[in-house]
């Protein structure tokens, strides 16, 4: 070798920081109090802090490991057709003109994160930008800003959260609609808003879908938690089906994470709509070209599991009821812990929001110094924003949770 040429040591590459999530949750797993508890990350919990597999989800199981007709053979690079089909008609609604004119193109994607990726690289590709730029809720999950510069697509934020009310910033959000430049896009929580819990009513919906019609802007829905939300797949929806009927230009990033419970098999979709059938094959085409670079065909046995719910009557009702289970428990902790703070404790404030949010995580409103005193003196691991994920309390811990809450809000613990 050349005196003037060595190989590559990888010398200059810089150690990352380590995702807050995990290090958070790393950080619970090393701890060896009793009392501790994990409201960090983003999954399901029964009662006694144990993930839970859905009783329905064992079912389809049992059906695939006694299907002989199984095998591991590719799917097709967009997915498992009758997987795909049956997810876009239940985001759109079996009756949405959009499906009957087949003008949902759908891709398969790995989970959640997969198909927000897809997404932005299509967008980043074919939408005709005025200014290629994507405005985030502010917050937002933390991944989107990770997802989209990796493609070529800077980020700005649109204001969301109010941390004067706890709640929906919406006079400051419908303003930055209107104040973005022409064919912007703007990411759309669909339902329950990760961090903060707090959603548009359908009025404000209907206010936001005003001013993207008018000023011609493009919504990219990610739905993350439909039916988790409020337990109700319909009613978890609503904000889609009505950006369609109106016919806001839109595409839908789905996942089945949280709603089945199939956290590790990434199971996920990407749904545009499209003007016509044959743009819809034009778009096709090309998320073809895209996902095969990448992926070259996605995960089966994930896939299979959801398209036996979604497409048998008996199995789907059976998920609804499971649905109910998981939504209901989180909402009967929010009513529990809503009555520990204001009725039994009497902490300081109006803790009206921890009701009044929806899904999995809420912001509870105190501030990085309690959150942490909460993390280093009551073993309570939450991120330092205040979010606490809703499914990691139950009947055992809330009333510690709640106690130490109440000390930390008082400045004494």
């Amino acid at each position: 070798m050349s005196d003037t040429v060595s190989a590559e040591r990888w010398e200059a590459v810089p150690l990352a920081p380590p995702d807050s999530i995990f290090k958070l949750t790393a950080a619970y797993k090393a701890d060896t109090h009793p009392d501790k508890v994990n409201l960090g990350v983003g999954a399901y919990r029964d009662d006694d802090s144990k993930p839970w597999v859905l009783p329905v989800v064992k079912k389809a199981t049992e059906i695939l490991l006694n299907d002989p007709t199984v095998d591991h053979e590719y799917l097709p690079i967009t997915g498992l057709p009758e997987y795909t089909a049956a997810a876009a008609r239940l985001v759109f609604g079996q009756d949405s003109a959009v499906i009957q004119e087949e003008r949902v193109t759908s891709v398969q994607t790995i989970s959640g994160t997969g198909a927000n990726h897809l997404g932005a690289l299509f967008l980043s590709k074919f939408y005709r930008w005025n200014e290629k730029r994507v405005y985030l809720s502010d917050p937002t999950w933390v991944n989107h800003h990770a997802i989209f510069p990796q493609v070529g697509i800077p980020v700005s934020t649109y204001p969301y959260y109010d941390p004067q009310t706890i709640g929906l910033a919406f006079p400051a959000f419908i303003e930055a609609l209107k104040n973005a430049p022409a064919r912007s896009v703007f990411l759309l929580h669909a339902c329950a808003h990760n961090p903060t819990g707090v959603d548009p009513t359908r009025e404000q919906w209907g206010a936001v879908a005003d001013v993207m019609l008018e000023k011609g802007h493009f919504a990219f829905f990610d739905s993350a938690y439909q039916g988790f939300a409020s337990g109700d797949l319909e009613n978890d929806a609503w904000a889609v089906r009505e950006f369609v009927r109106r016919n806001v230009p839109l595409l839908v990033c789905q996942s089945f994470a949280k709603n089945a419970g199939l956290y590790g098999e990434r199971v996920g979709a990407l749904h545009v709509v499209a003007p016509s059938k044959e743009a819809a094959t034009r778009i096709k085409s090309q998320l073809s070209v895209l996902a095969r670079a990448e992926i070259s065909n996605p995960p089966a046995h994930g896939a299979r599991l959801v398209s036996l719910i979604l497409n048998s009557e008996e199995l789907f009702a059976e998920w609804k009821r499971d649905i109910k289970t998981m939504a209901g428990r989180i909402i009967d902790m929010r009513k529990e812990l809503h009555r520990l703070l204001t009725d039994e404790l009497k902490t300081p404030g109006n803790w009206d929001h921890i009701v009044n949010q929806i899904g999995m995580f809420s912001f509870t409103g105190i501030g990085p110094a309690q959150s942490q005193a909460l993390v280093e003196k009551a073993h309570i691991y939450l991120t330092s924003n205040g979010r606490i994920s809703m499914a990691g309390l139950n009947s055992h811990n809330i009333r510690y949770f709640a106690s130490q809450l109440d000390k930390a809000v008082r400045g004494e613990l």
